[in-house]
């Protein structure tokens, strides 16, 4: 499928693209050859491959799903800028 600089103006219109004719003649020329390679991969013959996922074969390692404890506040509760009563002191924000 061959594209003309008509075509590479209508699109780039479409795009709201400035294209000037010089780079017109040039795209059209790549955009043909991209076309080219496209209708020669399409010919190809895929029927006895099967359909990948992915190329390599390799799985995710997962960690081991347990439960665990979610109340840290022992072992944090140290480290807080100010605490009182086994609570976080924290700034006042609503007056």
């Amino acid at each position: 499928m061959a594209i003309d600089q008509d075509t590479v103006m209508k699109v780039a219109h479409l795009a709201r693209l400035h294209v000037s004719s010089e780079q017109s003649a040039a795209l059209a020329g790549r955009l043909s050859d991209i076309l080219n390679m496209v209708d020669e991969l399409a010919s190809a013959d895929v029927d006895q491959i099967a359909p990948l996922a992915h190329p390599l074969d390799v799985s995710q390692p997962l960690r081991a799903d347990i439960a665990e404890p979610a109340d840290l506040r022992d072992r944090v509760l140290p480290l807080a800028a100010a605490s009182e009563g086994g609570c976080f002191l924290v700034p006042r924000v609503i007056e």
